[in-house]
C-alpha cells in the first residue's frame, strides 16, 4: 500500500473557486505587470501599489469558498491509512478551510504579514499599508508574506524530506513552468514514486508522470481520490 502521498497544488485547483491565475485574460493579474507587483524590486519602487494589489487579492481569497477538489483532498487526508501532505503554490487558505491539516505554503500566504527589516511574521489584517509598522521592531517595512519572483520558496528542507519519502506524488492544477516545483515530479519518479498529473490539460512536464487525468479539478480530483481510497 502507498503509505506516503505528497500532493503539489497550483492555481488551477482554486480557479473554480473564483481565484484567477496568472494566465487569465481578464483577471486581476491582467492589469498589472508581474515585475511591478510580484518582485522585491517592484515593492521597493512602489510599495503602495503592491499593498493595494495584495489587499485586493486578500479580499478575493476571503470571499472564495473551497470547491470539490479541495474537499476531496481533505477527505483523502482523513481516510487514507498513511500520511498525506499538500505542498501548495497557492497563497489562499482554501485547503485549510476545506479541512486539510497538513499543508505547506511554499509561496507564502495572504493571511500572513512579514517585516522586511527583522523577518518577524504575524497575522495580516484585511488591509495592509506601506506605513504599517512591525509589531516586533517598529520598522515601517511590512509586506505580504508571499514569495515573489527571485525569492527562495518556504519550507525547502521539509519539502525535500517529503519528496524523498513519497510513494505517490500527485500534481494538481499547475502548469509545470515554475521551479523548483516544476522538477518535483521528475525527482520523485527517479526515486521510485508513482507520479500522477491531474490538470485541465497536459503541463509542460507531462512526460514526467506515469498517470494522467485531464479535466476540471472539481471533477478529476474527487474521482482520483475515490480510486486511491478504494471507494
Amino acid at each position: 500500500m502507498a503509505r506516503n502521498i505528497v500532493i503539489l497544488t497550483g492555481a488551477g485547483i482554486s480557479a473554480e473557486s473564483g481565484l484567477g491565475t496568472f494566465r487569465d485574460e481578464d483577471g486581476l493579474w491582467a492589469n498589472h505587470a508581474l515585475e511591478d507587483v510580484a518582485t522585491p524590486e517592484g515593492f521597493a519602487r512602489d510599495p503602495d501599489l503592491v499593498h493595494r494589489f495584495y489587499n485586493t487579492r486578500r479580499i478575493q481569497a476571503a470571499a472564495a469558498r473551497p470547491n470539490a477538489a479541495h474537499e476531496a483532498l481533505a477527505r483523502l487526508e482523513t481516510w487514507h491509512l498513511g500520511h498525506v501532505l499538500i505542498i501548495t503554490q497557492n497563497v489562499d487558505d482554501l485547503h485549510e478551510r476545506a479541512g486539510s491539516h497538513h499543508v505547506l505554503h511554499m509561496h507564502g500566504s495572504l493571511r500572513q504579514a512579514l517585516c522586511a527589516a527583522c523577518d518577524h511574521r504575524w497575522t495580516a489584517p484585511p488591509e495592509m499599508h506601506a506605513s504599517d509598522t512591525c509589531p516586533a521592531c517598529g520598522a515601517a517595512a511590512t509586506r505580504p508574506d508571499v514569495v515573489w519572483f527571485g525569492e527562495i520558496p518556504h519550507w525547502g528542507a521539509r519539502i525535500d524530506e517529503a519528496l524523498a519519502g513519497a510513494d505517490i506524488f500527485a500534481s494538481i492544477g499547475t502548469s509545470g513552468e515554475v521551479y523548483p516545483a516544476a522538477a518535483y515530479a521528475q525527482h520523485c519518479r527517479r526515486l521510485g514514486a508513482h507520479t500522477v498529473e491531474l490538470n485541465l490539460e497536459p503541463s509542460r512536464g507531462a512526460r514526467d508522470f506515469a498517470e494522467h487525468h485531464y479535466g476540471p479539478a472539481s471533477e478529476v480530483v474527487p474521482a482520483w481520490v475515490d480510486r486511491v481510497l478504494g471507494a
